[in-house]
């Protein structure tokens, strides 16, 4: 049986705009319901012969189908061939320029079923027909996303304060909830820096901005590492990967990590975007060279000094996006024993409580930045630090577990979406949507506490810093 499907939309954005975000053909699972999973199987830039492995979704059952890009004219027509277990499609996007802000799609797709005998096609008909009109709401939704929202949700803040009802939404269920999962703000000639991006949620989040058109500072302690991942993301993005930077720091020593940063200011004008991914959860209690507890500086110590460091490369419209951790939730922060010296050590409490102090700490280093500061949590991800430090979880709860690109999904969305605006550190940002920070009142931070906090972590970065974190507002900026 063959079906024509045939849906036109007219969206507010520029013809370059679309085309190129429906160039790289993976990106259909972001805007069509029907698709649950696509990637791009051939490495680098898109182009005629370019192979996806595309997965749709139909009555219950995954079914997969390997697609091939037929032609593509830039910015007026794209056609790719599909074929499936007896059916196939050829799907084809035509664009229309309206105006040169205005933009006319056509998604046309041709539909054979070779199972689906023709007596049964007036049966069908509606049912694809549904299909076609769901796929291009999507895709609107994706070229014309709605502003995020300004605060919580009444139901978000709900399930945060019950807790349990929130906890499956922080697996892969919660992801897949979402109304608009599109990625579509390009960030052309825009500096990213991005701390841990060799794997999991790091190198998930560069391939991302990278396929946006992010320019990529990638900063990380093995270099053969670096390079692979460069390549990785070059590949996925279609790139150059002479035009990714990579720098060797070792992120657990602060000298290290200081010393990167004085190269980035050496050689870079500015830093529209810092990412502070790198983490680390440990079994035992173990300390740096430096002397300090390993988790404390790696998820704590060296962010803040890294945002205290280039301060002078952030101008009013970067941003700083922290990645801290859903356990905090659980945790407060003890500032009369920041480095667990006390008791018998757990590494998943001395995880959360660092990336707690870094979302305390978020507040008091916006408080003297022009840039804007975000902190989010991927939620649980199945990612190869996951699999190393929480083995018994990682097993249970794989079935469960985001992938890693759905738990770097919010960073990505962080750093490209335009006009983000919030009060810092009022919000712990989950899945597109800003969160309260605090569910458990045991786990709230006082003001005392909060400015303890900012006096230890002067005094423990001073030695790293040309000046204190008190004066990081008053340094030299970057127009």
């Amino acid at each position: 049986m063959k079906q024509v499907l045939e849906e036109t939309i007219t969206v507010n954005r520029p013809i370059e705009d679309c085309y190129r975000y429906l160039e790289d053909f993976s990106t259909i699972e972001q805007w069509d319901p029907g698709v649950h999973r696509s990637q791009k199987v051939t490495p680098g830039p898109v182009r005629d012969g370019t192979e996806y492995q595309v997965d749709i979704r139909a009555a219950g059952r995954i079914l997969p189908m390997a697609y091939r890009q037929l032609s593509a004219t830039p910015n007026q027509k794209i056609q790719l061939q599909g074929e499936g277990r007896g059916f196939s499609a050829l799907d084809t996007l035509t664009f229309t320029a309206v105006s040169d802000s205005t933009t006319e799609i056509l998604y046309r797709a041709e539909l054979h079923l070779d199972w689906l005998p023709s007596e049964a096609s007036l049966l069908a008909r509606p049912f694809l027909n549904r299909l076609g009109k769901k796929a291009i709401s999507g895709l609107r939704r994706a070229l014309e996303p709605k502003p995020a929202r300004q605060r919580p949700h009444w139901r978000d803040r709900l399930a945060d304060q019950l807790i349990l009802p929130a906890l499956p939404d922080f697996g892969a269920r919660g992801y897949r909830k979402l109304s608009n999962k599109a990625l579509s703000h390009r960030m052309d000639g825009r500096k990213v820096l991005l701390t841990g991006p060799t794997s999991g949620l790091g190198l998930a989040a560069s391939k991302e901005l990278a396929r946006l058109g992010a320019d990529l500072i990638l900063m990380g302690r093995d270099q053969d590492r670096l390079d692979q991942c460069r390549q990785d993301i070059a590949d996925f993005a279609g790139i150059n990967p002479a035009g990714i930077d990579v720098i060797h720091s070792d992120l657990s020593s602060l000298a290290d990590t200081a010393a990167a940063a004085d190269h980035i200011i050496e050689h870079y004008p500015r830093i529209d975007v810092l990412i502070n991914n790198a983490g680390a959860l440990f079994d035992r209690r173990e300390e740096t060279s430096e002397g300090h507890e390993r988790a404390l500086a790696v998820n704590l110590l060296t962010p803040v000094l890294l945002c205290t460091k280039l301060e002078p490369l952030l101008h009013r419209h970067s941003r700083v996006i922290n990645v801290v951790s859903g356990g905090l939730y659980l945790q407060g922060i003890d500032v009369d024993d920041m480095e667990f010296q006390r008791g018998h050590y757990n590494g998943s409490r001395a995880y959360a409580r660092a990336k707690r102090a870094l979302l305390v700490a978020s507040r008091q280093l916006a408080a003297g930045s022009d840039a804007s500061y975000f902190c989010m949590h991927p939620g649980w991800a199945d990612t190869p630090g996951v699999s190393r430090s929480l083995p018994i979880f990682a097993k249970l709860m794989r079935p469960f577990l985001r992938d890693s690109r759905m738990g770097a999904d919010t960073a990505v969305w962080l750093a490209s979406t335009p006009n983000l605006h919030y009060p810092p550190g009022d919000y712990l940002w989950f899945d597109r949507r800003p969160h309260p920070h605090t569910v458990i009142p045991a786990t709230a931070v006082s003001k005392h506490d909060a400015a303890v906090l900012q006096r230890w972590l002067d005094s423990t970065l001073r030695p790293h810093l040309h000046s204190g974190l008190h004066a990081v507002g008053s340094q030299a900026k970057v127009a």
